[in-house]
């Protein structure tokens, strides 16, 4: 596995450009996760979600690593999140499960065992939205917006999301976000909670690197248990296999078809409620 090499006391860079949509750098004990497809706002497709599935891996698994960054590239959009186009709709339709599916791959960046700090660059949309929230941190910029489209074309969103929806902002946010489709501006995204900090433009790279190097430099074994304690003292208990039931109904209603055909065809959807 590539890594960091050591040079006597310090480690040196390396740099794993797996494909030019996702890049992983690694300098000294920071890991920055790039994504890097800024003609389509940083969106993850299937591919593009394996690719960032083993870029957290490799982040986690480099034993000097005391920090990930995950930002994007560009200045107008951190990710404009999953590919709708790849969502399975259809009376036989089924969310993707897989351990490259895009809830599995943001329960393993909520899972890497040292802190994680999401540099929000730009807009934050869809399944990106969750992404950050996956993070342990969020710094975003000012003049960036928030949306999250699913009920405005039927989609159920992943139990695991929504908890941490819940969980790490609260339950008005996320029935605001969900439930109304609500647009929310930077200043909302401070003030709610969502983000830790908003800064300037010309300030954020200073912020991200002013953050990550005291992150970096706090012992790592308490910083990685009591991540976990606190993951630990927030979990509720509920009805996942419900909840489950309920994205079924909706991956496989003829309104998720609707609402992602009107989509495709830039007009209002007919909701029938099935």
């Amino acid at each position: 596995m590539p890594r960091s090499v050591a040079f006597g006391d310090r480690l040196g860079y390396f740099q794993d450009n797996m494909t030019d949509t996702v890049l992983l750098s690694i300098e000294g004990p920071r890991a920055t996760i790039t994504l890097n497809d800024p003609a389509k706002h940083n969106r993850l497709d299937p591919a593009g979600l394996g690719l960032l599935r083993r870029a957290i891996e490799k982040a986690d698994a480099a034993p000097d690593v005391r920090v990930t960054v995950i930002t994007g590239a560009g200045e107008k959009t951190f990710c404009s999140g999953y590919d709708l186009g790849s969502i399975p709709s259809g009376k036989a339709a089924r969310p993707a499960d897989g351990e490259n599916s895009f809830e599995k791959v943001m329960d393993r960046l909520e899972a890497m065992h040292m802190p994680t700090l999401c540099a929000l660059n730009g807009g934050v949309y869809g399944g990106a939205t969750d992404m950050a929230l996956a993070c342990d941190f969020r710094l975003g910029v000012k003049g960036m917006r928030f949306f999250m489209p699913a009920a405005r074309f039927g989609l159920h969103y992943y139990p695991s999301g929504l908890r941490r929806y819940t969980q790490k902002v609260s339950p008005s946010f996320a029935k605001r976000a969900f439930l109304l489709s609500e647009e929310f501006t930077d200043e909302d995204l401070l003030r709610v909670g969502y983000l830790d900090w908003l800064v300037d433009r010309p300030q954020f790279k200073a912020k991200v690197e002013e953050t990550s190097a005291k992150l970096a430099g706090l012992a790592p074994l308490s910083m990685s248990n009591m991540k976990r304690a606190i993951e630990q003292f927030a979990q509720a208990e509920p009805d996942i296999p419900k909840i489950r039931e309920g994205i079924r109904e909706c991956q496989t209603s003829e309104d998720l078809r609707e609402g992602l055909s009107a989509l495709r065809e830039r007009r209002a959807p007919a909701f029938k409620g099935r």
